[in-house]
């Protein structure tokens, strides 16, 4: 996705040299697949996206 795309390489350009790209990588695996698991449930379920305004 283009926000930790931007900011991985940003943060390789950072990190020392001992950090490999991988260990970048690996740490941000859990985001990724935590905004993945919102989609599929913003995607199944629509109205949690919708009752928060509603209460208003």
């Amino acid at each position: 996705t283009p926000p930790f795309g931007f900011a991985l390489f940003y943060l390789r350009g950072v990190a020392p040299p001992s950090v490999p790209t991988s260990a970048i990588y690996r740490g941000v695996v859990p985001f990724i697949l935590m905004q993945l698991g919102m989609l599929l449930l913003l995607t199944f379920f629509p109205q949690l996206a919708t009752w928060l305004p509603t209460q208003f």
